[in-house]
């Protein structure tokens, strides 16, 4: 059996113990259980209890489980039909519901665990309870959940369990864990006084006046890879008449996730007084009158407007417009998650115009972006390829060709097999290229994304005008590299740990002078810095030198200059390298100035300790 066949058989058996072990806890008059899948360290099971479960429940219900396992007793597989099933789960509700979904010809699997508990299941288990005898397992945490994700239905408690084949394996995953939660980026852009966020504004962060330096920084970066590759930045309204999103088919396909701004009413003026303390005063609104406008999630149909304001030729192909104007996607509440998934965001966008025959060398060129933009961070990638979903829009011959090429593309580049495929994941426009970066603990994060549409020119009727002078539908090429910056720059804090490379740093040097009396030569270092194009702060009080040391430290500050009298006799430095004990004396000021002008021209990863010359 593979591993992975392995881990799912166990951990879904364990989530079977646990639901067992809850109910022999709270008797089975008291507990209503719902689900309980296997998930990527462990299995979880929902349930409505009688009471709360706290920690101090967690050992009881894992004592008891381990109990439970040492009857060893004989897992029985079933077959019934609907109506006997209904009437085995009877009382129920959860259990109910989902055997009342199913067609009333169904033939429905169950699973005993010993005489006393059944479970609504299609397996597979394992044969007997000894089984799992030596399996490690531990309550994770106890949260709510709603019956099937619907925050307008039952609310659960679901509780959470790691599960792994040996007590190594456990003691392992809790140390990643808490080195993960030790680079939890929520806590670090806190610390670092990054961003923040505040309820009047769910999913849109604020950025702090550090984090908003560096964010700056990756736009700039973003900004030279793409002008040494021919592109063109623009911009447009960030909202639009749903008219725009009907053309597009955004509105058919996504406009539960967008944030809608209803037309008024006919009759009703927006000048109107309101009181907004008498409900009856304010104006009503519909979503489907044609002023209905929405805050764009996409910058595509932007492009296409922009590409359509005159008549094109093949000779101005390709034709690439990038665009980092903010988004807008509705998100369910629970479902946010710091940086990781918000409502507003920006992309390092682009919609490439193509004819067929360029496909090829523009992906190839734009994965050439995509390798050193991410080699520049110190990460690395696979590709994954992702073809026609169910809901797709479009030509199903137009489909094939264009998953063709891409396919052809990944192979040559990648070599055939060297990248996973993801069977009707593509966009409802088009296929695409997915490129999954991994971080400093392994983990994979989907950032750049390669998407070939055929559907989107079509839409909005692009045309260009070839060689013989016939007209033709330009090929669109979507692209992102890094994706949403706020997705990325969370997966930096986590991937750096807060101590960011020089180059992206908010601040790359502080400056402390020893006294108030050296703030004359410390101005002059600053200057000095702030000419060379480096991002300085200094602290000019007469606070205490080790107090002002430790507090840039705080931020993670690559280079801590301090300054006393020898410095501005000599016109040298004293460097603290941030993660070295060894301090450097006498660097001269040229040197160190040069020292970091070269690693921001350079981007380099790693810190440098100067060595007087």
């Amino acid at each position: 059996m593979e591993r992975e066949q392995f881990l799912s058989l166990y951990r879904h058996s364990l989530a079977h113990i646990l639901a067992k072990a809850v109910i022999e806890i709270f008797g089975e008059d008291q507990v209503q259980y719902a689900i309980g899948p296997q998930i990527s360290d462990g299995a979880y099971y929902d349930f409505v209890l009688p009471r709360p479960i706290t920690e101090v429940d967690y050992k009881t219900i894992e004592d008891k489980m381990h109990e439970i396992i040492k009857r060893r007793e004989t897992w029985t597989r079933k077959e019934i039909s609907r109506d006997e099933a209904l009437e085995l789960f009877r009382g129920q509700k959860f259990k109910t519901e989902l055997i009342q979904d199913l067609p009333a010809d169904e033939i429905i699997s169950i699973y005993y665990t010993g005489d006393d508990y059944v479970d609504l299941c299609r397996g597979p288990h394992v044969d007997n309870s000894q089984e799992l005898m030596n399996c490690a397992f531990q309550i994770k945490s106890a949260s709510g959940a709603y019956w099937r994700g619907d925050e307008h239905r039952d609310q659960l408690q679901r509780i959470y369990l790691f599960a792994f084949p040996s007590k190594d394996e456990l003691k392992k995953h809790l140390a990643w864990l808490q080195e993960a939660l030790e680079r939890d980026h929520k806590k670090i852009g806190a610390q670092l006084e990054l961003f923040m966020f505040q309820d009047t504004a769910p999913g849109m962060a604020y950025w702090l006046p550090r984090g908003w330096k560096m964010y700056q920084e990756l736009l700039k970066f973003s900004r030279e890879v793409q002008d040494r590759h021919g592109y063109s930045e623009i911009s447009a309204p960030l909202i639009n008449n749903k008219r725009l999103w009907l053309v597009s088919g955004h509105w058919a396909h996504y406009v539960n996730n967008m944030f809608l701004v209803p037309g008024i009413t006919k009759g009703t003026e927006a000048t109107d007084l309101i009181d907004v303390n008498d409900t009856a005063s304010i104006p009503t609104y519909s979503p489907l009158t044609d002023d209905t406008m929405a805050a764009k999630p996409m910058n595509c149909p932007n492009a296409m407007l922009t590409f359509k304001r005159k008549s094109r030729s093949y000779k101005d192909l390709p034709i690439r417009y990038s665009e980092m104007d903010v988004l807008h996607r509705k998100e369910k509440s629970g479902q946010m998650n710091g940086l990781f998934r918000v409502q507003e965001f920006r992309q390092d966008d682009d919609h490439t115009f193509v004819g067929e025959d360029q496909i090829r060398d523009e992906i190839m060129d734009i994965i050439s972006i995509a390798d050193e933009i991410y080699k520049t961070f110190g990460v690395t990638y696979r590709a994954e390829f992702s073809t026609r979903p169910d809901d797709y829009m479009g030509d199903l011959d137009v489909w094939n060709r264009a998953e063709a090429n891409l396919k052809e593309i990944l192979d040559e580049k990648y070599g055939e097999g060297n990248y996973e495929i993801n069977e009707g994941d593509g966009a409802f426009y088009g296929p695409k290229i997915d490129l999954q970066i991994k971080d400093a603990l392994g983990r994979e994060w989907q950032c750049g994304t390669v998407q070939l549409d055929f559907q989107l020119p079509h839409n909005f009727g692009l045309t260009y005008a070839d060689r013989d002078g016939s007209l033709k539908m330009p090929v669109v090429i979507h692209r992102a590299i890094f994706g949403s910056f706020e997705r990325f720059i969370g997966i930096l804090v986590e991937h750096f740990k807060g101590a960011f490379p020089f180059w992206m740093c908010p601040y790359q040097v502080a400056l402390v002078p020893i006294r108030t009396t050296h703030n004359e030569y410390a101005k002059k270092v600053e200057e000095a810095l702030t000419a060379a194009g480096v991002r300085v702060e200094a602290d000019y009080t007469d606070a205490n030198m080790q107090n002002k040391i430790k507090k840039f430290k705080v931020f993670k500050d690559p280079y801590v200059l301090v300054l006393g009298d020898k410095e501005a006799e000599t016109g040298t430095v004293s460097v603290n390298m941030r993660g070295s004990k060894v301090q450097a004396h006498d660097i001269p000021l040229e040197q160190f100035v040069e020292l970091c002008r070269k690693m921001n021209a350079e981007r380099t990863l790693e810190l440098v300790l100067p060595e007087k010359e």
